[in-house]
């Protein structure tokens, strides 16, 4: 017997529906401060070195997901839960 359940909700309905917290202003703020310190230094701008950390930390948490997904989806394949 097979399912199938389709949802129609906007990104704010299935945020509340999860029970995640509202960052919203969390990240206007973050964007606010972004630009703030973008136009202090216009003239020696560099966006790069604004992403930059951003970017080293970023590379390490992605290759950590990526295990973690791997590792989730090779154990789903196995219908007796050994880690062989």
């Amino acid at each position: 017997m097979k399912f199938t359940i389709n949802v129609d909700m906007t990104p704010e309905e299935l945020r509340r529906a999860l029970g995640l917290p509202d960052v919203s202003s969390l990240q206007d703020d973050m964007v606010n401060r972004v630009r703030e310190q973008m136009n202090a230094g216009v003239e020696g701008y560099d966006p790069l070195s604004l992403l930059k950390p951003y970017m080293n930390s970023s590379v390490g948490s992605m290759e950590a997901l990526q295990k973690m997904l791997f590792t989730m989806m090779s154990q789903y394949g196995r219908k007796d839960g050994s880690k062989d």
